[in-house]
């Protein structure tokens, strides 16, 4: 395991961590779970400079950078919804979004047998929600606003689906083309 995939498996493992801070009894929890959510934002941002810098991006890393991403953020909607500072709906759109991207990860690894690396507008909008689950985990924002900058940002994450979406089928479908006599 290379240095990139073993921060992503430390993302991971910030998860539970995250979660258990964010309903712990401490003082300042949420503030304390932002910490850990900016740890894990960070080994994000590390593993992905280490990797292209010095050539490790590796089939497994290209699934589990996004796993830890997904895996993380879908933490922080949980627990921001738990809360009631955001609408059920925004979790419910963001996971069927995930859906459709494994969907379109697994058929592409059964056609091509490789994964899709991550594109520009998925990077933005990936930052774009850790951004805004920090913000809402930190201050107290009305309702409304909350729900419009989490909505900002899963509009940004639904161009990124039609972005991976258009480049999934080229590549199946350049990859039928060149099987054909």
């Amino acid at each position: 395991m290379n240095i990139p995939n073993a921060l992503s498996m430390i993302r991971l493992a910030l998860v539970p961590v995250f979660v258990m801070v964010y309903f712990s009894d401490l003082p300042n929890a949420h503030r304390l779970a932002g910490l850990v959510f900016v740890c894990a934002a960070f080994t994000d941002m590390l593993d992905g400079i280490i990797a292209r810098k010095f050539n490790m991006i590796t089939r497994l890393g290209r699934l589990l950078d996004p796993l830890a991403d997904k895996t993380m953020t879908a933490a922080a909607l949980v627990c921001v919804i738990i809360e009631g500072i955001i609408p059920l709906w925004v979790f419910i759109v963001f996971a069927a979004k995930e859906v459709l991207m494994g969907v379109g990860t697994i058929v592409m690894y059964k056609r091509a047998k490789d994964v899709m690396p991550s594109n520009i507008v998925g990077k933005i909008a990936t930052t774009l929600f850790f951004a805004s689950c920090l913000v809402l985990m930190i201050f107290e924002i009305p309702k409304l606003a909350a729900t419009i900058m989490i909505s900002a940002a899963l509009l940004l994450t639904m161009v990124a689906l039609v972005v991976y979406g258009i480049q999934v089928y080229g590549l199946i479908f350049k990859k039928d083309e060149q099987q054909k006599p």
